[in-house]
């Protein structure tokens, strides 16, 4: 089969500039089966693993097929957990930057009214979690009657978080003439059913695992005491040396000990699990992201919405309780191509939950000794010089584009009749300056924010302090990035 490439989707010139910005070169697996599919707007059930790419398979269509002058939104994409809502967010802005696609993320645990606000803004595509999401429905805050396309993303975990009736509320309030696209990486009944009821006659498409086969990830377990835990994630981390690492645990309070322990033991590391504040859980998954410490401790709530290719290790320092739960775990090592190793501690009260896994997984996870006393002392050296050297900070392409954009803020909005179009206008004339350095434009009361890309925030910056917008000198300053 001859290698695929973006441009065999024909997808518009600025769809096309963001992809190459991102440095998107050739499609997945997962992305080479739905964008075609998707342009041509078919319901579809898609079975594919987390970190093969799919946000991008289901977000470019997505981006291309909106039409950027409506301003009720057109899309809605739900995800389980606050952190994939974001991220997802993010990924759709990328992807929609040239065409000017604005995303609002709707999730809990953030101020009601500000979401409000952001969505009585024209907004192409709604991302949130179903319980927000529902809330706005309900408040009639969120506009349902222009929504073509509803996309559900990890179904299987929004059924084991117990969001299914949330879920088929909103399905129920929303137009029957739309797209649906559902994604998830196992498929239990109720996932099953949920595309049977809510489908028109779906194209089926399943992506071969390659994180449950040891295609890209090695999978390894090892019999421990519970005593013996702490002793031997200490030699496994000296042996294994892990550039980048999870360490899963059950509860929040075995990640808070271990964390303790770990931290005091001088390992770099942090963790993060659902009793902790949101934006601290952002800071955390930010400065994960970036390569700022090695050792990640977490439950499974990180288990979701961690988007990071370069993880080398994945260990279970407590089996999970859901099998499934073993598939998202491992899944966050081995992703975009990457070899990965996945490495379960297991006591002798675990043996039927392995059972399980095993059977779930469909082999048998392979044996390994603990590392020796021997190999520990070999390797500590390395192993100690290796943490006192600082990370190199991770470049994300994602922040290499953000670069190239300023955000605007200007002292005028809705109260002084200011429209896009009147911003987009001034601007656009400016010497060195055209319409595709404009991206998305934000109008609230009082102020209008505008992104100007491609590097040319200064300069607009500099002519927009003695330029009129409408007849109106309004004063500019550089604003926040959000």
């Amino acid at each position: 089969m001859s290698e695929k490439h973006f441009t065999d989707y024909q997808l518009s010139e600025e769809i096309m500039r963001a992809l190459n910005s991102l440095g998107f070169e050739t499609p997945t697996e997962v992305q080479t089966e739905v964008i075609p599919v998707a342009l041509k707007k078919k319901d579809l059930v898609v079975k594919s693993q987390t970190g093969s790419g799919k946000t991008a398979a289901y977000g470019i269509p997505l981006c291309e097929l909106v039409d950027w002058n409506e301003n009720k939104p057109q899309a809605l994409i739900l995800t389980p957990t606050r952190e994939l809502a974001l991220q997802v967010n993010e990924d759709i802005t990328n992807i929609g930057r040239f065409k000017r696609i604005k995303a609002t993320p709707l999730y809990g645990k953030h101020p009601f009214h500000m979401q409000k606000a952001e969505l009585k803004q024209r907004t192409h595509i709604v991302v949130g979690t179903p319980g927000r999401v529902l809330d706005h429905i309900e408040r009639g805050t969120l506009s349902l009657d222009r929504m073509a396309y509803l996309v559900i993303d990890e179904a299987d975990e929004m059924l084991n978080m117990g969001f299914i009736e949330q879920v088929q509320s909103i399905i129920q309030a929303l137009p029957r003439d739309r797209v649906t696209m559902l994604f998830s990486a196992t498929f239990p009944e109720d996932v099953a059913n949920l595309a049977h009821k809510y489908m028109d006659n779906p194209a089926q498409i399943e992506i071969q695992a390659s994180g449950i086969t040891t295609a890209t990830i090695e999978h390894a377990l090892i019999q421990v005491a519970e005593a013996d835990k702490l002793a031997l994630l200490q030699d496994l981390l000296i042996v294994e040396s892990p550039d980048s690492c999870i360490v899963f645990c059950r509860t929040q309070e075995h990640v808070d000990k271990l964390f303790r322990a770990m931290a005091d033991l001088g390992y770099p590391c942090d963790r993060i699990h659902g009793g902790m504040e949101q934006e601290e859980r952002f800071e955390v998954m930010h400065a994960f992201r970036r390569g700022q410490f090695r050792y990640l401790i977490a439950t499974d709530v990180a288990a979701r919405g961690i988007d990071i290719t370069n993880i080398t290790h994945v260990i279970n320092y407590d089996i999970p309780l859901e099998k499934e739960s073993y598939v998202h775990r491992t899944g966050r090592t081995g992703r975009a191509g990457n070899a990965g190793k996945a490495i379960t501690l297991v006591t002798s009260r675990d043996s039927k939950r392995l059972a399980d896994i095993e059977a779930y997984i469909g082999f048998a996870i392979p044996k390994m000794q603990a590392p020796s006393e021997e190999e520990v002392d070999r390797r500590r050296e390395d192993f100690e010089q290796k943490l006192n050297i600082k990370p190199e900070l991770k470049k994300d392409k994602r922040e290499q584009l953000n670069k190239q954009i300023m955000k605007l803020n200007f002292n005028g909005g809705k109260k002084k009749k200011l429209r896009a179009v009147d911003f987009v206008g001034t601007i656009a004339k400016l010497d060195g300056v055209t319409a595709d350095d404009i991206g998305i434009i934000t109008i609230l009361d009082f102020v209008t924010d505008v992104e100007i890309l491609n590097g040319k925030g200064p300069l607009v910056l500099e002519m927009m302090k003695d330029t009129t917008v409408k007849g109106k000198l309004l004063k500019v300053r550089k604003g926040n990035k959000s």
